[in-house]
């Protein structure tokens, strides 16, 4: 196969995102977001990233860390839970015998600052609870990293306005849900030291928001809680609470007195005039999106502008790539092609040659055009539509390689296909026995 003309596999931190070719710093992306971040580090452990640092965030299969880090870019978000990881801070009420004890136990970032949230010994609901202001009818994303101590159940309940309260149960112990009440969508992660993020997606009743934890050692399976008498010293540990506006969680906002924003992410304007043929070409990208959430976003190589351009879009239908060629302002090819899950990593290529267009995702062709034309002035690479941080992508990106020749089909499967059934598995995060 040829060789790449430009090639990104991440493998650095900083306010510059390095490409392995060009070798001279042509290829590099110029990074942006103006705020600290964090991910999870190669050992697995949440970590703090400073403002304009580019973040490598490496996937977790059963609590542990697999594969290469992926660049990791993401929207805007707030936490608007000021303190996030006291618990015993007068903003959470406690009011039903919960017992807080903070530094209580090794987090997910690998400190002393778990809270431990024990039942006391009345006979009482033992729950904790933070209200605050929301938007009516906004989609909205609660998180918390949680893990057993000696109970194995742990309830989210939410606020459904006039419509009541209903309740997502978790089991701490098998790291599954065991009850999912109305309107809202849970999932569960697990992280490392058998702590689970959990999280729950809904769209809002009302204009405040209440969110209510409720630890048991019996699971719940309807929108009723039950008192009980604890014993004072058994039942979970919690860190890390997140309201955020967004139908999906996304990487932890650390808060300690007022509500905190991590700005968008920014990555573009890699390679130059001279790095791309506006004749013939590949472009390939091994991206996994953030969530199926029908949010239009795009990674495409350009003229700084949208008139002359090859873009691969993330659409606004579910499980949807576009592939999309711009030439001298007119669309002359806007095509759509199923992926299985958007959200899994996936490697697609677009071939652009005149008389000669093609798509191809992880080693099938699913798409040919024989369009006479090219696009003109093609000189910047961006995570975007069009250099100018129009419909700016949001994912993981495990690698980015360009060609200045149109690659023939059996090069063009071998490059998006699979290395071995092995690469494959734990690219989608399966477990090989």
């Amino acid at each position: 196969m040829a060789k790449p003309k430009l090639c990104l596999i991440p493998a650095t931190i900083g306010d510059k995102v390095y490409s392995i070719l060009p070798s001279n710093g042509v290829g590099d992306f110029d990074f942006n977001r103006g705020s600290e971040a964090t991910r999870i580090n190669a050992q697995g452990l949440i970590e703090r990233v400073s403002s304009g640092e580019n973040r490598l965030n490496y996937s977790m299969l059963d609590g542990e860390v697999v594969g290469c880090p992926s660049l990791l870019l993401e929207p805007q978000r707030t936490n608007l839970i000021t303190y996030s990881e006291d618990f015993s801070n007068a903003s959470w009420t406690n009011a039903e015998d919960a017992i807080i004890t903070n530094n209580s136990s090794i987090s997910p970032t690998g400190e002393l600052n778990g809270t431990l949230f024990a039942a006391g010994n009345s006979n009482n609901f033992h729950r904790i609870s933070h209200s605050l202001s929301i938007s009516n009818a906004t989609s909205y994303t609660h998180s918390v990293f949680v893990k057993k101590q000696n109970f194995n159940y742990f309830t989210f309940r939410y606020n459904l306005g006039s419509g009541g309260y209903s309740n997502v149960c978790f089991d701490l112990n098998d790291g599954v849900l065991v009850y999912n009440g109305l309107n809202c969508t849970p999932s569960i992660e697990k992280y490392k030291d058998d702590w689970y993020k959990l999280s729950i997606s809904f769209t809002s009743i009302g204009t405040t928001g209440t969110v209510i934890y409720y630890i048991s050692e019996n699971q719940i399976t309807s929108n009723t809680i039950t008192s009980y008498t604890g014993d004072g010293t058994s039942g979970v540990y919690i860190y890390g609470a997140q309201l955020e506006q967004g139908s999906y969680p996304t990487s932890y906002i650390p808060t300690n007195g007022s509500a905190v924003t991590r700005v968008a992410e920014t990555c573009n304007g890699s390679g130059d005039a001279d790095t791309f043929n506006d004749s013939e070409g590949v472009f390939m990208a091994e991206i996994s999106a953030l969530d199926d959430d029908l949010n239009i976003e795009a990674i495409s190589i350009n003229a700084n502008n949208s008139d002359n351009r090859l873009a691969l879009f993330k659409w606004n239908v579910s499980n949807i790539i576009q592939m999309r060629v711009n030439i001298a302002g007119d669309t002359l090819i806007d095509v759509s092609a199923p992926i299985s899950n958007i959200k899994d990593l996936n490697k697609i290529s677009l071939k652009y040659k005149s008389g000669d267009y093609a798509l191809w995702i992880n080693g099938f062709e699913v798409y040919v055009n024989s369009l006479a034309n090219t696009p003109i002035g093609l000189s910047n690479l961006s995570f975007d539509s069009n250099g100018l941080n129009g419909v700016p992508f949001y994912g993981n990106t495990k690698q980015i390689q360009y060609f200045d020749t149109a690659l023939s089909d059996t090069e063009l499967e071998q490059l998006t296909s699979w290395d071995s059934f092995r690469d494959m598995t734990q690219a989608q995060l399966y477990t090989i026995e």
